[in-house]
Formats: C-alpha cells, structure tokens, sequence
C-alpha cells in the first residue's frame, strides 16, 4: 500500500465512522429526532454497524485500521513504525470530517435542542432540573457526547483503567483474527466479527466512560466541537480529553506484547 492510498483509505473510512457512529449519538440525544430517548442498545449497535460499514469501506486501500491504537500495536507487533505518521493523520482528518458531518446531517436538530431552555438553562426553567447526563461532567457542553465521550463517575485512575482494558479487548480480538484459516485471517468476515466485538464492549464496558477505545474517534470530534458555531453548545472539557487518547494508546500497546508473547 502506498502512503496515498493508506492516507486516503483512512480519512474515507475514519470519517464513515464517525458520521455514523456520531450520527447514532445525535439520533439518541437531540430534540425533534426521531430516534431520541432509544437508549444504551441503539448506540451500542450503532456503532458496531459503524465499525462494519467503515472497514469494509476502506480496506481495499489502506487495511482499515481506522483507531490509532490499532495502528500502533500492528507496528508493535510487526515491529515496523514507517507508516505510523501516515495512519495517525488520516485517521484524525477523517474523524473531524465526520463530526463535521454529523453536524450537517442534524442541523435542525442541533439548533432546536441548543435553543430549548428545558435543556440549556435560561428564562423559566428549573434551575434544579437535570438538563442532560453530559451537563452533569465538568466543563461539558449540553451536545458534547455527541461527539465525545465522558465519565460518568470522574475519577481519573478508574477512568483511564476502563479505556486500557476494553482497548485491549478490541486489539486482541483483532490481532488474533490472522491466527484463523491456516494464518490468512477472516477475510470480509473480519469486519462483522470486530463489528460484533465492538458491540460486546459497548455493552459490557461502555457504561462508566462511554467506550472511546479510540483516540481519533474522540479527539478529533472533540476538535470539530470546539469549532463548530453551535449555541450554548458548553465546554468540551477537555481536562478529560487526554484520557480517551492515552488509555486506549495504552491498551493498544499492552494488546500487542501480550500477543506477542501468547500467540506470535
């Protein structure tokens, strides 16, 4: 693959990714959505589907790694660190296109929950009310889980073991896909299984941080917020911010040493 095609093939399927993945966020959370309020199930297979859209998209071009960790531990495990730079920019360019995205997709919607006093505060409303589970995090705007994740209990050890250990499950789970069929991997199935995969974390470890497992799925969304000229949109906390980024980093690194010491 040349650098071109890795580049290209990462912001195509990052930037699928995360329209879909974030799309299925927005879906849950703003007003005047059609699929508002249809819970933890919906984003947890939302974005599974994402993972599989996204990689049988961008394979073809640049193997879809489509998460930084992913690429770092392929690196690790191959030891061979020549295209990491390449992998890393496509994989954020992508990733902000996508929010990007998402905001277009939902404009309307966007506008309508941000101009909602029941939801942002203001004139007649109940300054006791919960406006929305991210209004309760830390310097989080009303719309950031939109495009980012955040605790629900901010307890920074808790909080960065939670990213390590369900990256680890996601890189493992991909790193031993190329022990099956006589060492050539699953082929096309490979996506559905990480699909699935991704699934499974969501719903099992996603609850105490929202599951980045990914650093360019959530710094870059969290870039495009910050950027993006929303209404009362709040903070993007990012005194968070480098958690999603290090502990899945770190998960990535842990998943390939201890592929190559079990499985290599």
């Amino acid at each position: 693959m040349s650098s071109s095609d890795i580049f290209i093939g990462e912001t195509i399927g990052t930037a699928v990714l995360i329209l879909l993945g974030g799309g299925v966020c927005a879906a849950v959370t703003l007003k005047a959505s059609k699929a508002r309020n249809a819970g933890w199930l919906a984003i947890a297979f939302g974005w599974g589907f994402a993972v599989m859209t996204a990689v049988y998209i961008s394979a073809p071009l640049s193997g879809a790694h489509l998460n930084p960790a992913v690429t770092l531990a392929l690196a690790i495990k191959d030891d061979d660190y020549s295209n990491l730079a390449t992998y890393w920019g496509g994989q954020l360019l992508g990733a902000m296109i996508g929010a990007a995205l998402v905001w277009v997709t939902y404009y309307g919607q966007f506008l309508a929950h941000l101009t909602d006093r029941e939801i942002v505060g203001g004139p007649g409303a109940q300054a006791t009310e919960i406006k929305a589970v991210e209004a309760q995090e830390t310097g989080a705007g009303p719309v950031l889980g939109v495009f980012s994740t955040g605790p629900e209990i901010r307890n920074i050890v808790q909080n960065l073991a939670t990213e390590i250990i369900g990256t680890v499950v996601l890189i493992l789970a991909i790193l031993t896909q190329g022990l099956n069929n006589d060492g050539n991997g699953l082929g096309t199935l490979g996506a559905l299984i990480t699909a699935f995969v991704v699934v499974s974390i969501g719903l099992s470890l996603g609850g105490p941080t929202g599951y980045a497992i990914n650093p360019a799925r959530d710094l870059g969304p969290r870039i495009v917020h910050a950027l993006l000229p929303l209404p009362n949109k709040g903070g993007s906390d990012w005194s968070y911010a480098w958690i999603p980024v290090v502990g899945p980093l770190i998960g990535g690194a842990i998943a390939a040493g201890i592929y190559n010491v079990a499985f290599a």
